[in-house]
């Protein structure tokens, strides 16, 4: 069994290529008003890795890849840490 890898984003592990390149492609077909820059996507996710809710790439308040919520405008860390 694989090792549970805390504070680490998808593309920084190991076995995770296919569910990552699914998520890229969730964001590159996100519309691009909906769409944070660059610039806030990293930030944001900078938040993230610190945050002791990150968990295999995933949030554990809700569930979600952080790559993906942090792509979007609209959308916001279960926490209000962003």
């Amino acid at each position: 069994m694989a090792e549970m890898c805390k504070r680490c984003l998808l593309y920084e592990m190991a076995g995770s290529k296919e569910v990552y390149e699914s998520v890229l492609r969730l964001i590159a077909d996100m519309d691009p008003s909906e769409r944070a820059s660059k610039e806030e996507s990293t930030r944001r996710l900078g938040v993230c890795k610190a945050c002791d809710h990150l968990l295999d790439g995933m949030c554990k308040a809700c569930g979600c890849y952080v790559e993906l919520r942090a792509a979007g405008v609209e959308r916001s860390c279960p926490y209000d840490k962003w």
